[in-house]
Formats: structure tokens, C-alpha cells, sequence
């Protein structure tokens, strides 16, 4: 045996057997309901950089939280399920396109909350004035406040909020308050703000720890980036703002002058019912307490301007990828045009196809993405699509710096917006905690398309030629930050 090691020869056949063996193990574990795209990324990455490959893979490779969690989703979805059976307030669609009826049925699959009727809705651009109108809300609050936000950090800015919440505990109103436990880490005053929470009397829970030591582990990367804010089951918010400064704090951003541009939805009738749903959900999965899902309006709504608005839950306590398959749905779906808004797209293969296949059945497709990106693997990914994109006919939009284009929402045709907290990406398809609103309503898109006139007012349109004249090394760059999206 001795000698079969001292034979240089012999012993880089060996390894190279075993290194075989295991790439070929690799294939079959890594392949087990995954996308191919995704598969060959990680076996590739196995192949040529086995040890680094392998423990990437341990630590990031399997896209679905504790077993522990996803049978909470399924406990709260049955309970949500047996809740809305019989329910007067749900919509039956008398005046929707009739393809809509199909992906209200996919979303009432997936995500156990039907499409409600009865809603009235206002959008919410203004930065500073989101937290205004939330905190107004809290202020007239009477049996309790629910916040969770992906990012919530105390500064000038959100002060006010927190200490809306300290006034509403001071009335005896129940505060519960939610935040995800890693994305707390990257930013300043992280103590101070559950000090603050905590001497205010709110209960608060981190969302997602990642603290082995307590026996509290999952892919360090599925993170829960839902924004949601319900005060006593009368009235929500959702969107895509984060409870921080504009300037996210970060002395890169604050150096550049960048600021976000955000939009969120307020939000009164029966769909705050289902929105509250959805903090319940989370807050189950993080203190082992249920409450209550029957706290909202039992009534819709006063006033003309009412819409049909179905609440969509996405993220890898689901077995399947909830906003991903309503999103390819409603392109496909659509007939006349298509516009939409993400500060982070790197589409799946599915969404790219329903895009480009929109536009060459000549609807009006358009995108409105940032000029200047925060994330820069992220941002030069998303540039690695742009010219399929142009050559297909769809208009790209580039939100001129220093404001960062952080909205999230697309317009299907003239009646269906869809608003929330999802990008169209890869971690939003499959990584993150997400929630969607579904809304039907002319008025309501209208108004969207106010916020998208807006944007294409402070945007620059890209063209195809001038695209193709950028520098060999940025589109190098480009395509080489593209296939990293698919490590996931």
C-alpha cells in the first residue's frame, strides 16, 4: 500500500476518481427539485472549485426553511382556509377580464387568502410622508399595532414612528413588533433600536435568527423582506419601503447622495384582514403564539372608489414559488400592455421569456429600473438583460441618479396592479419572505400610472445603439455577475 502511494501517478488517478464520484454525487443531490439552470450553476461551481463549491452549497444550497416552519405556514393556511369558506366579503369577479378568474384561483392555491372585495386604497410616494400617514393611524390606535419591516432602525427619521408606538403602549394598546434578525446586523443602532422598542413596552421579535447556539439555524440567506404596518385590523400598509432614513445610513450612500424613492399602499376594507393574516403568520413562526385571523372589518369599505384586492404571501416557507408563478401568469395573461417597476431585475427564465414573448405580440412593455445601483453583482446582473430586452421592443427606463428607484410594482392592461414588497428577481422568486397585493380597478391603476409618468419624467430612455457602444469591459462584467444569479 505503501508503494501505491509513493506512485504519483497512481495517487492523481485515485483523486481523480474520487473527485468524480462525489461531482457525481453532487449532480444527483444538488438536481433534486431544482432548476436545471440552478443545478449545473452549483455542480459547475462543485466541479472546479470542489471544496470552496461543497461548502457553499452546505451553508446556502437548499432554498427552504425548518421543516418546523414551512408546517406552520401549512397549520395557518388550513386555518385561514376553513376561515374564508362561505365568506360574504369575497369577490366572485361579475366585472373582471375573464382571464383574471384564472389567477385569482393560482393565488387562492398558493398563498390560502382570497381575492375580497370592498377596498379603498391610496398610493404613498412621498418618502417621509408614508411615515406620517402610519404614524397618524397609530396615533388613533385602540387595541394594537403590528409593524414588521425587513429593515427597522432607529434614526431622525423614524423616530417619530417609534415613539408613535410608545404613545399607543402609554394607551394600554398592544404592540408587536417584528424585524429581520440579519438585516438588523448591517445597519448602525441596532441595540439602540430594540432598547427603545423594549423600554416602550412593544414586544418585539427579530425575524429568521440565525443563532446556532440556540438551536436556531437556516440558510443564512433566506431572509423575510416583507413591509407590513396594521393598526386594529381597520387599516394597512404594505409596499416597498423599509422603517429606515432614505439614505439607508450608509456613509457610501450619504457620500454619493443617494436617496430611495419608494411606494407604498394604504390600505382599508376586508384585505387588511388578510394582509394581518400575514403578520400573524409570521409572528407564529417566531414566538409559537397564534393570533387571532378574524380581526377586521366584517363590512367593505365606504365610498365610491372601491376595489377588489387579493393578498399573496410568497417565500420558502411555501412549496412553491408564489409571486413567481402569479407574475409569469399575469404577463402571459396580458393583452394590450405590460409596465413594470424593480429596482433589482434579474428575472427567471420563466418571467424573461413572458416578457419578451409580450413584446413580440406587440403590447407596450414597459421597464423602469434604477441608473445607479446600491448592489453591484445585483446591478450588473440586471444590465446583462438589457439588450434582449431592447432587440425584443420592450422600453427601459433608467431613474436618473441620485435617487434610487426602490419601488416595486407592475400594471397588467388597465384594470390589474399588482404592489408589494417583491423585486422581479431570483431572491424574491425563491429566497425571500415576500408579500404581494393583487388589486383590480381602473381607478387604482390609473393612479399607478400617475407614479410611472412621474418616473419616466426623471428617467433617461436607454436605446439599443447607445447600449451596444458601451465598453468591452463592462459587458464582461455584465455576464460574468449574470451567472451568479443562477447559485441559488
Amino acid at each position: 500500500m505503501r508503494g501505491f502511494f509513493q506512485d504519483p501517478e497512481a495517487v492523481a488517478a485515485l483523486l481523480l476518481a474520487v473527485h468524480i464520484f462525489l461531482v457525481a454525487v453532487a449532480a444527483v443531490l444538488v438536481s433534486v427539485n431544482r432548476r436545471p439552470s440552478s443545478a449545473i450553476a452549483w455542480v459547475l461551481a462543485i466541479i472546479f472549485i470542489p471544496v470552496l463549491g461543497a461548502v457553499a452549497y452546505f451553508f446556502v444550497g437548499y432554498a427552504k426553511l425548518p421543516k418546523v416552519r414551512r408546517d406552520k405556514q401549512r397549520e395557518i393556511n388550513e386555518l385561514v382556509l376553513a376561515r374564508t369558506e362561505g365568506s360574504q366579503l369575497i369577490s366572485h369577479g361579475d366585472d373582471w377580464p375573464e382571464w383574471l378568474h384564472s389567477a385569482v384561483t393560482l393565488n387562492n392555491n398558493l398563498g390560502a387568502l382570497p381575492m375580497v372585495s370592498g377596498n379603498s386604497t391610496q398610493l404613498l410616494p412621498d418618502y417621509n410622508g408614508t411615515f406620517d400617514a402610519m404614524i397618524a393611524e397609530i396615533d388613533v390606535a385602540e387595541r394594537y399595532v403590528h409593524v414588521e419591516f425587513y429593515i427597522l432602525a432607529l434614526d431622525p427619521t423614524t423616530e417619530p414612528f417609534l415613539q408613535a408606538l410608545a404613545r399607543a403602549r402609554e394607551r394600554g394598546v398592544a404592540v408587536r413588533v417584528l424585524s429581520d434578525h440579519l438585516a438588523g446586523l448591517m445597519f448602525p443602532a441596532r441595540k439602540e433600536t430594540i432598547k427603545y422598542l423594549e423600554d416602550a413596552g412593544a414586544e418585539y421579535r427579530p425575524m429568521l435568527p440565525v443563532r446556532p447556539w440556540r438551536g436556531q439555524w437556516q440558510r443564512p440567506d433566506l431572509r423575510n423582506h416583507r413591509k407590513i404596518v396594521v393598526v386594529d385590523g381597520r387599516v394597512g400598509f404594505t409596499g416597498s419601503q423599509n422603517l429606515i432614513d432614505a439614505s439607508y445610513n450608509k456613509k457610501s450612500n450619504l457620500k454619493r447622495g443617494l436617496r430611495w424613492h419608494e411606494l407604498m399602499m394604504r390600505i382599508e376594507g376586508p384585505a387588511v384582514r388578510e394582509l394581518d393574516a400575514v403578520f400573524a403568520t409570521d409572528w407564529y413562526s417566531e414566538t409559537d403564539v397564534l393570533l387571532s385571523l378574524e380581526s377586521g372589518p366584517a363590512v367593505p369599505s365606504q365610498g365610491s372608489a372601491l376595489f377588489d384586492a387579493q393578498v399573496l404571501p410568497s417565500g420558502p416557507s411555501f412549496d412553491n414559488d408564489n409571486n413567481l408563478k402569479l407574475y409569469a401568469t399575469l404577463i402571459h395573461k396580458a393583452e394590450r400592455r405590460v409596465s413594470i417597476t424593480s429596482p433589482y431585475f434579474v428575472p427567471d427564465e420563466s418571467i424573461l421569456m413572458a416578457i419578451v414573448t409580450a413584446a413580440a405580440r406587440g403590447l407596450r412593455v414597459d421597464l423602469f429600473v434604477s441608473e445607479v445601483g446600491d448592489q453591484s453583482l445585483v446591478y450588473h446582473a440586471q444590465r446583462s438583460y438589457y439588450e434582449a430586452l431592447l432587440r425584443a421592443g420592450v422600453r427601459i427606463y433608467l431613474y436618473r441618479a441620485p435617487q434610487v428607484l426602490h419601488s416595486k410594482h407592475f400594471t397588467i392592461d388597465e384594470e390589474v396592479a399588482v404592489i408589494g414588497s417583491s423585486n422581479m428577481d431570483v431572491r424574491s422568486f425563491s429566497l425571500n419572505m415576500e408579500v404581494s397585493v393583487l388589486v383590480h380597478g381602473r381607478g387604482f391603476v390609473d393612479s399607478i400610472r400617475e407614479v410611472e409618468e412621474q418616473y419616466r419624467a426623471n428617467s433617461l430612455e436607454l436605446q439599443l445603439e447607445d447600449w451596444l457602444r458601451r465598453p468591452v469591459s463592462q459587458k464582461a462584467f455584465d455576464n460574468l455577475a449574470r451567472l451568479t444569479a443562477s447559485l441559488q
